[in-house]
């Protein structure tokens, strides 16, 4: 069993990055991300309507981390605070020292490395600060850019899930993928 605590935030610096937590200015970048129907193609979840939505899901993300639930960063460019993506380590299992990790960029950013360059923070925060023994990623068999990240890091496929509200609706079924920490 793990013990996890998220205060003060970890705040991470990479490079040409700082994952920083969310603050209400965040708020029209998130509806972006939220609201973007390419990026939610592989996602099941509703498409963000307003920025009200977005205000309210800066909010309930940050409750969430006050009470150690879960570890969502807003990536940055260095010496820009705008968010250009977000990452996170959720559904924490501090008996099983494990976590699942999310992450998106928005478009315009894609194909630049930033998203390899913040998984590879988090890996590291979540392994060597978190004490997590693995660290999980559930995605739709489709979505390949997020698979080859995954893989890029040594993450090996584990299962396939079958559920009626699985990520990937059109086939009904998501990849749930692995990596293990190297000791």
């Amino acid at each position: 069993m793990i013990k996890i605590k998220f205060s003060p935030f970890p705040v991470l610096k990479t490079e040409r990055l700082n994952l920083r937590q969310l603050t209400n200015n965040d708020e029209k970048q998130i509806f972006l991300i939220r609201s973007n129907e390419n990026m939610a193609e592989f996602l099941n979840r509703p498409l963000c309507k307003n920025i009200e939505e977005a205000s309210n899901f800066i909010n309930k993300i940050n409750a969430l981390i006050a009470n150690n639930e879960c570890i969502y960063w807003a990536v940055t460019l260095k010496g820009n605070p705008k968010l250009i993506g977000t990452i996170c380590l959720w559904q924490i299992s501090t008996k099983e020292a494990k976590a699942e990790i999310g992450f998106e960029l928005l478009p315009e950013y894609q194909g630049r490395g930033i998203i390899q360059e913040a998984v590879k923070s988090v890996l590291d925060y979540g392994f060597n600060k978190m004490n997590l023994s693995a660290i999980e990623g559930e995605v739709a068999p489709g979505n390949i850019k997020s698979i080859k990240i995954m893989e890029k890091f040594g993450f090996k496929k584990i299962n396939e899930i079958r559920e009626n509200d699985s990520i990937d609706v059109e086939e009904g079924r998501t990849v749930m993928y692995s990596v293990i920490k190297q000791i």
